[in-house]
Parts: C-alpha cells; structure tokens; sequence
C-alpha cells in the first residue's frame, strides 16, 4: 500500500513509472532467490545467467522456467527463501496428482497478500462496510483466507462460512443480507438451485456483485449467472504458487478481462511447447514472476493456465489478461483434437433446456478416444433427445469434435461444493 493511501486504493501509475517499479523490484527479486533458493542459484547457473544481467524487463526472457515440479522436487521448504521460522503461515495443494506444493508466507506477504485481494474487491464493486459472504474453502486452500483477509482489510465485514451445507448458505443469505459473494461459478450455480428450490426468487436476494475465481468459466456462463441472480459477475484470478487470489482482478465497471497488478505480479505469455515470449495480443501459457514475495519467489512460474495479455482499460497502466479458456493440464485430446471443457460449456450454454451442470466423460472402449457429455436437462425441458443431438451437432460444428451426449435429469450429477470436476477420465 503507498504511504496515505487508504486500503485497496488502486495505484495512480503511469505505465513508465510502473515498469521502473517492476524493474526495481525484479532485479531485488533475481537477486534474493540466487543468494537464498538453492534450486534458483542451481538453475540460473546452468543457464549462464545472473540477477545484474538483468538491464530491462525484457532481459527476463533469458532466465528460466519454474514448473509445477520444480517445487514438488524440492518439498515441503526447500524455496523458501527466508528461514523457516520467519515464515508466518503455510498453504499447500491438494497433492492430489502427486506430492503436494507447498507455499509460505512472511508477515509482510500476508500484508501483500491482503492488499492485492481488498484491491480486487474495490476494482469488483466492493467498498468499506459492505458485508461480504465468502463461500471459498478455508484451510490449505488460498481461496478462503486470501478473500476474508482482503475483504477485512478493505474495511468490510466477513461472514466466513466456506463451502459447503448449502441449505445454511441460502439461509445466512436471505438473513444477513450480504451485498458481496466471493465464490467459485460453479458453487454459485449450487447455491441458486437451493434458492430456487426453496422458493426464493435469487433475484431478489441482497447480493449485488459475484467475485468469482478458482476454475475456468466462459462468459456464456456469466450471462446465465446474472440472469437468474441479478448480480454482476466478476473474475477474480491467482494462483497459490504465486500468492492465491488476487493476482488479477476483473474491473465491475467494465467487465472486460482482468487487469493484472503488475506492481506486485510480472506477467509473460509464451509458447507452450517452445517457451518463447509471445507478444501481447497471442494466446498463449501465462507465466509470472513475484516482484515483491518474501518468504517464496518465484521466477517465470508457469501457470499451465492460457490466457492473451493486452492494454488496460479501467486502469491504464496495468495490463489485461483475457479471461482464461483453458489450462494445458485439462486439455482433453480427442481424435487428435484439443478440446477444453470451457468449449463444451459455452455450446452448451447456447442450447434452451440444457442446464450448466455437465460432466465431460473419456473412454477408450477399442483403439479410439471417445468423449461423452452428461449434461442435466432443466426442468420442464423438451425432449432430451432433440437437445442431445442439439449440442452434439455444435460441438460437432464450432469445437471439431465428435462427441456423444447424454442429457441426464435435473440434479442428478454432482454439485461441486468448491472447484466443480469437469472430466472423468475413464481411459
């Protein structure tokens, strides 16, 4: 927070006093993990690079990449950059496709950390004494404690009911009257069924902005979302590994793609396969690196997540990021086509009868992939056999792939309580 500024404000930079600021900050960065992260030293050497080659922003290109495995190799603390016991608290992923990565914080990364999250708030539509209900899961997960710390800062008052028993969440609703949710877009989906299941019209409920994050979600979603709700619906972005929500944020005002804080987060895009910096305006994987992180830089951590960086809209000097289509990891290859659940989703969305609620399924039953789409009927649908070949045929037409799909009764799949499963790789 800049000294007299009151909490959230967004920085008045011009973009030539904020790439100073990056440039400061990255070669102080550079040069803490060198002398502190045994695997950085390790890795810049190999590369034959050293922090004070750094001469402008561009010169990063030259260092090189941070993966996922990187920091599962050198677990639970081997990037930390401080000792041990400077480190205030710990955050760590669910490990559930290998060892988990682990993440800590200084005192001074959990004052970024809510700094960064009551920004985003504000950019959302937020303000000081709103009531904020925060439906992110608490504990190791960053998506709870990143968005109550942030809301407390701002100036706000937290109910911090995780996710989970949504009965009690429909009822704190309607009773204490929150005029913010912070929540994933699939879990909203959940909590406007029950609404709606006990007879609450959601659009008459208090909530006045969504701040939605954790997962991909396309904007067909959003209109589906501040059609049945009233709502405005905003993205939020992050990442544990670089510090959890509130790398990016959606402005409410413009709702047009999420602008970095580029004062704290450096963002690339590059090649996913070459690992060349594409320049803005190309899709590609983002990649970041910390610029003011304490406990845990990181260097050009790719995110797996692909996305376009361009110019600023709301705020000029920080640069947006498009909403994200789709991580590499949740690439499904069918018959040699790429197809992100998003794509699935956004067709789906199109067809009057479908719900949002669907599961992408993956079988190998002889030599061939084949994909299939559970997708819930809404209730009082036509007949789900006309839908099915509905969707099939656009998915077929603008996604290129050749799909089953099998439109299933209304709540019969699995409601996500946090981050909603897409795929079910049965191969």
């Amino acid at each position: 927070m800049q000294p007299g500024s009151e909490p959230g404000a967004i920085p008045d930079l011009t973009r030539a006093q904020l790439e100073e600021l990056q440039l400061e900050r990255l070669r102080d960065t550079l040069a803490r993990a060198y002398a502190h992260v045994p695997h950085y030293r390790a890795a810049f050497d190999a590369a034959g690079v050293r922090p004070q080659d750094v001469q402008r922003l561009a010169d990063l290109a030259h260092f090189p990449l941070t993966t996922k495995a990187d920091l599962r190799d050198n677990y639970p603390f081997g990037m930390f950059a401080v000792p041990r016991d400077q480190v205030l608290r710990l955050h760590a992923s669910s490990g559930t496709t290998g060892q988990p990565t682990v993440v800590g914080y200084t005192a001074a990364d959990i004052d970024t950390w809510s700094e960064v999250v009551a920004r985003s708030i504000r950019a959302a539509g937020g303000r000081p004494g709103d009531l904020v209900h925060v439906a992110y899961g608490y504990g190791l997960f960053t998506g709870g404690l990143g968005a109550h710390y942030g809301a407390e800062r701002l100036g706000c008052t937290v109910v911090p009911v995780s996710g989970g028993m949504t009965e009690r969440q429909v009822r704190l609703i309607a009773d204490f009257r929150p005029r913010v949710i912070m929540v994933t877009p699939s879990y909203f989906l959940s909590i406007l069924d029950e609404m709606e299941r006990q007879g609450l019209d959601p659009k008459a409920s208090s909530l006045e902005v969504g701040i939605f994050g954790a997962e991909p979600w396309t904007d067909e979603m959003r209109r589906e979302v501040q059609e049945r709700s009233g709502i405005r619906a905003v993205d939020i972005y992050g990442l544990s590994e670089v510090i959890g929500p509130g790398v990016s944020q959606e402005s409410g005002e413009t709702q047009d793609g999420l602008h970095v804080w580029e004062d704290h987060f450096l963002p690339e895009v590059i090649d996913p396969t070459t690992g060349q910096v594409l320049p803005d305006g190309e899709e590609g994987e983002l990649v970041f690196t910390s610029l003011t992180k304490q406990a845990m830089p990181v260097v050009r951590y790719r995110t797996r997540d692909l996305t376009t960086l361009e110019p600023g809209t709301a705020y000029p000097a920080f640069r947006r990021m498009r909403k994200v289509t789709g991580r590499t990891d949740d690439m499904m290859i069918v018959r040699g086509v790429n197809v992100f659940p998003s794509q699935i989703e956004e067709q789906l969305l199109t067809v009057d009868g479908l719900a949002p609620h669907y599961l992408c399924v993956l079988e190998r039953p002889g030599n061939l992939d084949e994909l299939t789409v559970l997708v819930e009927a809404r209730p009082g649908a036509g007949d789900r056999d006309v839908l099915g070949r509905t969707l099939a045929g656009l998915v077929k037409k603008r996604v290129g792939v050749t799909a089953r799909v099998d439109v299933v009764d209304p709540g019969s799949l699995e409601r996500s309580l946090g981050k909603a499963r897409r795929i079910e790789d049965r191969r």
